[in-house]
C-alpha cells in the first residue's frame, strides 16, 4: 500500500495591524492605549523609591526598555516606535533657554550646566557603546529653534535686511544638505560582497603556514604575529611584511565582521561594522566618519561655523547697537530689561558655546588632514606612546602616512572618488 501523504499544516496568516497596534519586544500583539497596563517593573521601582530603597541597575534597565518599547505613535500598518533619546532636547532646550532669560545669574548657571550635562550623557553612552539620537536631535532642534527665535525676536526690530535674512536662510539649508550627505554610508565594509573576506578554515591555514615560514623573521614574536609598531631607529625591524602575507591577514582579520580589512579600516563598536579609513564615530550625526563621508563632514562643519558666526553678528548688532561684536558679548547694558532682547542674548551665548565646540573639532580635523592621520590613529598613537607630539599634544604625527602638506590634502580631496594606491610601506 502506498503511504498516505500528510497534508502540510498551513500556518495561519497574521492579521494586519491597525494604526494603533504593534508587536512588542515579547513578540505579542499590543495596543498603544494599553501603554500603562502591565507595568510590574515600573510599579516595583515606584514602591522602592517611595520606601527609600535603592533600585538595582537591572530593574532600571528593564524599566527603560519597557518605556522605550511602548513609546509609539500611530502609523499605517502598525504603530511606529519612537526613540526616547530624541525627546529630551525637544522639551528641555526651550525650557532652559527661557529660564536663563529671566536673570543674568540664571543665565550663567543654565549655560554652564548645559555643556556639563551634554558631556556627562556623552560619556555615559560612549562607555556603554550605545547608539543614541540625543545629539543629532539636539543639533537639529538647536538649528531650528535658533532660527525661530531669530525670526520672532530679531527680524521684527528692523535691523536685518531681506538680503541678510536670505543669506542666513541659505546657510541653514546648506547645513542640512551637508548633514544629509554626511549621514550617508561612510564606507562600510560588506562581508558578503567583500572580495577580501576569508573563511575561518582559510585563515587558520594561512596562519599555520605563516608561523612555519616566518620563524626567526625580524619584527615577529613567538606566535608569528607582527609587533604593533616598529620604531624607525631600530635597524633590526626595518624590514616589513609583504602585503599578502598570512600574518598580515591575521592582523587585519575582523572576527565580528568575518572579513580582512584593508589598510586604515577599523571596526566601530557602536555601529557594529568595519569602516574604510575610519576617522571616528560622531555622535552629532549618529554615524561614523570614514572614507566616503569625511569630505561632507568637513563641509558641514565649515558651513555651520560661517552661518553661526554670521547669525551671532546680526543678532548682537540688533540688540546691542553701536558696539563691537566682542564687546557686546560681555557688556551689553540693558539687555535684560526687555524679555525679547534677553532671550535673544541668551540664544547668542548658547550659539557661541556650540560654535566654540565645533570650531575645536574643525581645527583638530584640519590638523589631522594636514598630517594625513585619522582620529582613530591618533588615539592609538597616544595609547601606545608612539609618534611625534607637538603643541602639547594638539598635533600628533605618526609619520606613517604623512607625504607632505599638499599631497596629504590632495589625497583627502580624492577620498571616495577612486581607489587610492598606498605605497608598500603604508600597509599596516
Amino acid at each position: 500500500m502506498k503511504p498516505v501523504k500528510k497534508k502540510k499544516t498551513e500556518e495561519p496568516e497574521l492579521e494586519p495591524l491597525c494604526c494603533c497596534e504593534y508587536i512588542d519586544r515579547n513578540g505579542e500583539k499590543n495596543h498603544v492605549a494599553a501603554c500603562l497596563c502591565d507595568c510590574q517593573d515600573l510599579d516595583e521601582g515606584c514602591d522602592r523609591w517611595i520606601t527609600c530603597k535603592s533600585l538595582q541597575p537591572e530593574t532600571c534597565e528593564r524599566i527603560m526598555d519597557t518605556i522605550s518599547d511602548r513609546l509609539r505613535i500611530p502609523w499605517l500598518r502598525g504603530a511606529k516606535k519612537v526613540n526616547i533619546s530624541i525627546i529630551p532636547p525637544l522639551v528641555l532646550l526651550p525650557v532652559f533657554l527661557h529660564v536663563a532669560s529671566w536673570h543674568f545669574l540664571l543665565g550663567v548657571v543654565v549655560l554652564t550646566s548645559l555643556p556639563v550635562l551634554a558631556l556627562w550623557y556623552y560619556y555615559l553612552t560612549h562607555r556603554r557603546k550605545e547608539q543614541t539620537l540625543f545629539f543629532l536631535s539636539l543639533g537639529l532642534f538647536s538649528l531650528g529653534y535658533m532660527y525661530y527665535v531669530f525670526l520672532q525676536e530679531v527680524v521684527p526690530k528692523g535691523r536685518v535686511g531681506p538680503v541678510q535674512l536670505a543669506v542666513l536662510t541659505c546657510g541653514l539649508f546648506l547645513i542640512l544638505l551637508a548633514l544629509y550627505r554626511a549621514k550617508k554610508n561612510p564606507g562600510y565594509l560588506n562581508p558578503a560582497s567583500s572580495d577580501r573576506a576569508l573563511s575561518s578554515s582559510q585563515l587558520e591555514l594561512l596562519n599555520r603556514k605563516g608561523q612555519e615560514k616566518m620563524k626567526g623573521f625580524p619584527g615577529t614574536d613567538t606566535s608569528g604575529s607582527l609587533n604593533n609598531r616598529t620604531a624607525k631607529d631600530d635597524p633590526r625591524g626595518s624590514s616589513r611584511m609583504p602585503a599578502g602575507s598570512p600574518t598580515k591577514a591575521k592582523e587585519d582579520w575582523c572576527a565580528k565582521c568575518q572579513l580582512v580589512r584593508p589598510a586604515r579600516a577599523w571596526h566601530c563598536r557602536i555601529c557594529g561594522i568595519c569602516v574604510r579609513r575610519m576617522d571616528h564615530h560622531c555622535v552629532w550625526i549618529n554615524s561614523c566618519v570614514g572614507e566616503s563621508n569625511h569630505q561632507a563632514f568637513i563641509l558641514a562643519l565649515l558651513i555651520f561655523l560661517l552661518t553661526s558666526v554670521y547669525g551671532i553678528t546680526l543678532t548682537l548688532d540688533t540688540i546691542c547697537r553701536d558696539r563691537s561684536i566682542f564687546t557686546a558679548l560681555f557688556y551689553c547694558p540693558g539687555v535684560y530689561a526687555n524679555y525679547s532682547s534677553a532671550l535673544s542674548f541668551t540664544c547668542v551665548w548658547y550659539s557661541v558655546i556650540i560654535t566654540a565646540g565645533m570650531a575645536y573639532i574643525f581645527l583638530i580635523q584640519l590638523i589631522n588632514i594636514s598630517y594625513n592621520v585619522t582620529e582613530r590613529e591618533v588615539q592609538q598613537a597616544l595609547r601606545q606612546k608612539t609618534g611625534r607630539r607637538l603643541l602639547c599634544g594638539l598635533i600628533v604625527d605618526t609619520g606613517q602616512y604623512n607625504r607632505g602638506f599638499l599631497r596629504n590634502w590632495h589625497q583627502f580631496s580624492t577620498l571616495g572618488t577612486r581607489a587610492f594606491h598606498h605605497p608598500a610601506e603604508d600597509i599596516v
